[in-house]
């Protein structure tokens, strides 16, 4: 077994226009100053990293990671989610998703996942450079305004669609392999890859690619009222990342998993602050633990009540003592009665 690494926070949601979060040095100054050891960092925001620099120039790469280890930090993994959901975009939500793309190749669906696919392959190339092991990311969605469907979907809808998004990742998983990086797909409602059945979907359509592996996020599994320890049983050889995040389910008799159109605070389903929420910590690094996972623990922080940096404090403090630090013996070792297999034979009445 392996103690996780942690704590690390993910960056995307406390990026600001005011420091200490506007810029790379700062903003690791504080993640240091609260507890964290470890930084995820979005490669969207061109205040921490230029990824197309981070993939051409082994020196940046150097002195970005110099610039972290001199806050005391480490660099746990990238992140493409945005870029992610650009390889796979339903024309019904082009509008909705031009946003996460340049302003160069909005109104151009070509143009646009092209920019993406690129982005990701710099990606790999990238946390090769950077020395990391695995990269987070979305899938994208061609179904996902199907997947409660009425009318019905046409026979062969799903099967199409699948096909389609294998055809646009197989390539990108096979540069991740060729950089010796794993792509972790957060599996997460409005992607494609929203649950583990959807996953093993995916993963029958890129034949079992090594590389096409999860980041496991447990609260997206509780809004979903799916059973998220029994998931790590299911799929733990294929889990490289974790997003330690918590959140709730508190259904009515007016509202359930679909929320009713309304805002995070007003849903039955609400992402909360670390502790805050329903998830069974306690159970997920256990389990982490006993499957030898080698990642690090990653808050990501979404709160409708919450102030951020309150969140921030309390969550490096939350992992911290959830990391279980693994024990190299058994607890009963003190009774060992040795290795000696003449006298195992005896025991079984062999000799």
């Amino acid at each position: 077994m392996t103690t996780l690494k942690g704590p690390g926070i993910f960056l995307a949601q406390f990026m600001g226009d005011t420091a200490p979060f506007n810029s790379l040095e700062s903003i690791c100054k504080w993640a240091k100053s609260i507890g964290f050891i470890g930084v995820q960092i979005p490669t969207w925001d061109s205040r921490l990293i230029d990824l197309q620099k981070a993939a051409e120039s082994k020196t940046y790469c150097d002195e970005l990671k110099g610039i972290i280890h001199s806050c005391g930090l480490e660099i746990t993994e990238l992140s493409t989610h945005l870029q992610g959901q650009l390889v796979a975009v339903n024309p019904a939500y082009d509008a909705l998703f031009d946003g996460f793309a340049p302003e160069a190749y909005r109104n151009n669906p070509t143009a646009r996942t092209a920019w993406a696919v690129q982005q990701l392959k710099y990606a790999a190339i990238a946390s090769k450079n950077l020395g990391l092991s695995a990269h987070g990311t979305f899938s994208g969605a061609l179904l996902w305004h199907t997947v409660y469907p009425w009318p019905q979907r046409p026979a062969g809808l799903v099967e199409t669609g699948f096909n389609e998004l294998a055809k646009r990742w197989l390539p990108i998983l096979n540069h991740f392999d060729e950089q010796g990086v794993d792509l972790c797909y957060e599996i997460h409602p409005g992607e494609d890859l929203h649950d583990g059945v959807s996953y093993e979907m995916f993963l029958e359509k890129v034949n079992n690619h090594p590389r096409a592996c999860l980041l496991y996020d447990p609260s997206h599994f509780v809004l979903q009222c799916l059973d998220y320890l029994t998931y790590i049983d299911h799929y733990h050889e294929r889990i490289k990342m974790f997003h330690v995040k918590d959140a709730e389910f508190n259904p009515t008799g007016k509202q359930g998993v679909y929320g009713g159109y309304q805002s995070w605070i007003d849903r039955a389903g609400r992402f909360r602050s670390l502790g805050d929420g329903q998830v069974d910590f306690k159970g997920i690094f256990s389990k982490l633990a006993a499957y030898d996972f080698k990642g690090w623990a990653v808050m990501e922080w979404e709160c409708a009540i919450k102030h951020p940096e309150d969140g921030a404090k309390e969550g490096s403090v939350f992992i911290k003592d959830h990391i279980i630090r693994v024990t190299e013996k058994a607890f009963d070792d003190f009774a060992s009665t040795g290795n000696n297999e003449k006298f195992n034979r005896n025991i079984l009445g062999l000799d």
